[in-house]
């Protein structure tokens, strides 16, 4: 099956799973995506696909999730039992492979690293994470506007601006940071590409 007929099957198949609010972000992220790889020269279809299925996991309970997770003996750390929100890129990536028969490793580590980011992440990594961030559909959040132009003009400078961001709103929230948690890491590797 060719990867567009693939991304058209996802679209039905997230249609039918995810709540309206739910699929019309993830169209967002999947459209997003694909214009992104054009400007930056990532495959557009991977990025479609990264993008369609990126909240895979998201319908599912934080128990669901745990009880997939311990089954399948995805690692989960403690700071991930207890931050709902973060789970789902793991399961996520469990589901893209086991349920819809993606086996690409650059569409699964899109999916599994959107949430947190990492490190010297891939470039189909970056477009999905930011997409997720900065897609028609979200709310508008600091520096959106600027946020969206880097994204199409210098993709680290845009990644590194996002992850400043989020650590200053999770540490004006009071909200536990994990030193070695994934977030952190990516904010410390990319940090110098976003100078304020």
């Amino acid at each position: 099956m060719k990867t567009i007929e693939i991304s058209q099957k996802l679209r039905k198949e997230m249609e039918k799973q995810l709540k309206p609010d739910r699929f019309d972000h993830t169209l967002g992220v999947a459209y997003t995506s694909a214009s992104m790889a054009i400007v930056h020269g990532a495959d557009i279809q991977k990025a479609l696909v990264a993008g369609m299925l990126h909240d895979c996991a998201k319908c599912m309970s934080h128990e669901e999730q745990i009880k997939i997770c311990d089954k399948n003996k995805i690692e989960i750390s403690d700071y991930e039992r207890r931050n709902h929100s973060l789970l789902h890129a793991k399961v996520g990536a469990y589901l893209a492979k086991e349920k819809y028969d993606i086996d690409d490793p650059e569409i699964l580590g899109a999916i599994r690293w959107h949430t947190t980011g990492r490190e010297n992440m891939t470039l189909l990594e970056k477009i999905v994470y930011i997409a997720d961030f900065i897609e028609p559909n979200r709310k508008q959040l600091e520096d959106m506007e600027i946020i969206r132009k880097e994204a199409f003009s210098d993709i680290d400078r845009c990644l590194a601006h996002i992850l400043h961001n989020s650590i200053v709103y999770l540490r004006t929230l009071g909200t536990e940071l994990d030193e070695n948690d994934s977030t952190m890491k990516a904010y410390k590797f990319y940090k110098d590409f976003f100078k304020v």
